[in-house]
């Protein structure tokens, strides 16, 4: 426990201006970050007596190392910032909203040719547009049905679009007119993405412009002894409306807000959110938090409204957002919000009328959210403590280990061998600090030996973040040897502890190509955190190994030991007994859990290391040739072969080709085998390019399968 004096700031070094902070503990990581309109005075509240502060920003303050921070401009900036920061670096003491699910949104893919109307959920994409979010998938799916009929866009996938357009026949809904199947060009592109903007505009809830011109249509049909062209119509009205009665209306001016209810206790809260648009209630959605630090109803509102529209803008922003309180100030988070949507949002509290009686509504439903959550979080929390501590007691450990790394080999008969950590921190999957790992200090079979390296690979990075951090400074040598090293461009296997972290080259640095891992930027993204237990998959050669490689690297306090499937039972270091624990017992359901997503983990990259090498062709060993100018190639020249055969100037004809790459490729093509003549399994013909036969983008890469049939393989798998 840190004393905050230790690393107060001298006085005068804090401006008094706005800004954002940042605390950090003894490992770096930022744990909590905070904007204010003075940093000065703001600061200072943290550093003042611990017995005047609240039990939570005392365990903060006394938790944090350091603290730093940034001069913004407006209140506004560092209002973005604060939530960007947030977002970037996860901070344990700040405010975070669990979604309980994803919520699915009826989206219309308008950056299609021909828009489709489909059941989306996840991250959004640019060019489709959203409706929602619902509370369940089946609610999208009956509104569309009813809709259909009206406005009969596609709904298809690609790969059925295509299917149709080659045989030239639509699918059922296309015969029952629930489609206007652009598939058979029965309609033009244009007249498509005029119905799915109709469609878009209906959904928006500009229903009533719709609805009155349908009303004319069947009345001039009618007038017109068109009877059938007026029932048809009368129907079409009949099943809007019947759509539109599936969202009530709560509000009778057509507005479009988001109304915002807090229910909060000592320890948590929960959000609940409506989505009003045109009156009706769109949309609804939840979040639960943990009070981890002091903060008003107002502040929850505030980091609501963070998490709701950060990544907002245009339309997705309403006119009006109502609230139970109003931030502190309120002015630039309301100026934040006009900035997003590109024009004027209220943000206000309801006082009386409709709006007031549908925020109790929404009220009610956050306070009915947070008492189920407390429910179903009781019981998580009492089995998940029972089983660590039921861990603890088994293996004989001085306290519950709150942080588990679980270890495990994976190889398909010696070839591609490589291995998974996986992390679990207070009995949860922490998949953020998962890592994969690639055998290289050796070839062929040896789970011993590849326990060894890993183990060895981990902690060594953990005593190498010791020593620069100078939290321990013994002299250990932190950088990898040579063979840790990234062959650039030769070929070989890659170093990398994929996918989010890499081995360090001799000067360090990371050599991977993604995420890097900088110093100082406070991700928990590193190898600098130490478990309290270390579970390996296997028995007794295994957790040896295992133990073998934290005693050389003069680690001794870090618990290890082995879960063995066949019996499932525990092994530690040293004993020629296993420890058995009780099938019914809730330590043993964890360790298993553990293992079993290490398994996962390492299976799922080995598949994904051995589809890579059956995918490689002559054209992967071409120096600075990325997947878009292969692509480009192949789709010039239609094969491998061809291009084998082109001069360098038809080369260099290719978009994107320059002469310099086309003398690459014809040198390294030169040089490369050729590819094995095409066999026809059916008649054992031998296809050639010259006879007809064409050739796939897939073959003329170099693509190939395993041998064998797919139980065979997984069979073959470890």
């Amino acid at each position: 426990m840190a004393d905050p004096s230790s690393y107060r700031p001298r006085p005068g070094e804090i401006p008094d201006s706005p800004g954002v902070y940042r605390f950090r503990d003894e490992h770096r990581r930022v744990i909590y970050v905070g904007k204010a309109k003075s940093l000065r005075q703001r600061l200072a509240n943290y550093f003042q007596d611990l017995a005047n502060l609240h039990p939570r920003t005392r365990t903060m303050v006394t938790t944090a190392a350091s603290v730093e921070w940034t001069v913004v401009s407006t209140e506004v900036e560092a209002l973005q910032l604060e939530y960007s920061w947030i977002k970037e670096y996860d901070p344990r003491f700040n405010v975070k909203y669990r979604d309980d699910k994803s919520y699915p949104y009826l989206a219309v893919t308008m950056n299609e040719e021909f828009p489709r109307v489909q059941v989306m959920r996840g991250q959004k994409k640019k060019g489709v547009r959203y409706f929602g979010p619902y509370g369940h998938a089946w609610a999208i799916r009956d509104t569309v049905d009813l809709l259909l009929r009206v406005f009969p866009v596609r709904t298809c996938s690609a790969g059925v679009f295509k299917n149709a357009a080659r045989t030239g026949r639509p699918c059922l809904l296309g015969y029952i007119d629930k489609c206007s199947a652009p598939c058979v060009e029965r309609i033009s592109p244009e007249d498509h993405r005029e119905l799915a903007d109709e469609f878009c505009d209906f959904m928006a809830g500009r229903t009533g412009t719709y609805l009155r011109r349908l009303e004319r249509q069947m009345g001039e049909a009618a007038e017109d002894m068109e009877y059938e062209r007026a029932a048809r119509l009368r129907d079409d009205i009949g099943a809007l409306k019947k759509a539109m009665e599936k969202s009530a209306v709560v509000l009778a001016d057509a507005t479009d807000a988001d109304l915002i209810a807090v229910a909060e206790d000592e320890l948590e809260a929960a959000v609940q959110i409506f989505h009003v648009r045109g009156g009706r209630v769109r949309g609804q959605r939840g979040w639960v938090t943990d009070k981890v630090e002091e903060i008003t109803t107002g502040a929850l509102v505030e980091h609501a409204l963070q998490q709701l529209y950060g990544e907002e803008s245009g339309d997705a922003v309403p006119k009006e957002v109502l609230v139970p309180a109003l931030p502190d100030p309120v002015e630039p988070v309301q100026q934040w919000l006009t900035d997003r949507r590109g024009s004027g949002v209220s943000l206000r509290i309801p006082q009386r009328g409709d709006k007031k009686a549908l925020m109790e509504t929404v009220q009610r439903n956050a306070q009915q959210a947070l008492v189920l959550h407390k429910t179903k979080r009781a019981s998580d929390l009492t089995t998940r403590s029972r089983a660590l501590e039921e861990i603890a007691e088994a293996l004989d450990l001085d306290s519950a280990p709150l942080r588990i790394e679980c270890y495990d080999i994976s190889h398909l008969q010696g070839d591609d061998v490589v291995a998974s950590m996986v992390v679990f921190e207070d009995g949860l999957a922490r998949k953020s600090e998962y890592r994969r790992f690639q055998i290289k200090g050796f070839r062929g079979q040896d789970d011993v030996r590849s326990m060894h390296e890993v183990i060895t690979r981990r902690f060594r990075r953990y005593l190498a973040e010791k020593e620069r951090t100078g939290e321990w400074a013994d002299g250990v040598d932190g950088t990898e040897t040579g063979d840790e090293q990234r062959q650039v461009d030769g070929g070989g296997p890659r170093p990398v502890d994929e996918p989010y972290a890499a081995e360090p080259g001799a000067d360090g640095r990371a050599l991977t190509d993604g995420p890097a891992l900088k110093d100082d930027d406070g991700r928990p993204k590193r190898f600098a955190y130490p478990p309290q237990l270390v579970v390996v998959d296997g028995g007794q050669p295994q957790v040896a190994a295992a133990q073998r490689a934290l005693d050389e690297l003069g680690i001794d306090d870090i618990a290890v030991c082995g879960l063995a499937k066949r019996l499932e039972e525990v092994w530690v270091p040293r004993e020629d007994d296993p420890v058995v624990l009780p099938r019914t017992s809730e330590g043993l359901y964890l360790l298993q859990r553990v293992r079993d997503e290490a398994h996962r983990f390492a299976i799922t990259y080995q598949r994904t290391k051995r589809a890579k090498r059956f995918r490689a062709g002559p054209l992967d060993d071409v120096p600075g040739l990325g997947e878009t100018r292969k692509q480009a190639l192949i789709k010039h020249f239609g094969s491998v072969k061809k291009l084998r055969s082109a001069t360098i100037d038809q080369i260099c004809e290719v978009p994107g080709i320059g002469r310099k790459t086309a003398e690459t490729v014809a040198v390294a093509l030169a040089g490369a085998a050729p590819a094995a003549p095409a066999v026809n399994t059916a008649t054992g013909e031998i296809m050639d390019d010259e006879d007809g036969a064409p050739e796939t983008t897939a073959d003329a890469l170099g693509e190939s399968v395993s041998a064998g049939t797919p139980d065979e393989r997984r069979g073959q798998e470890r």
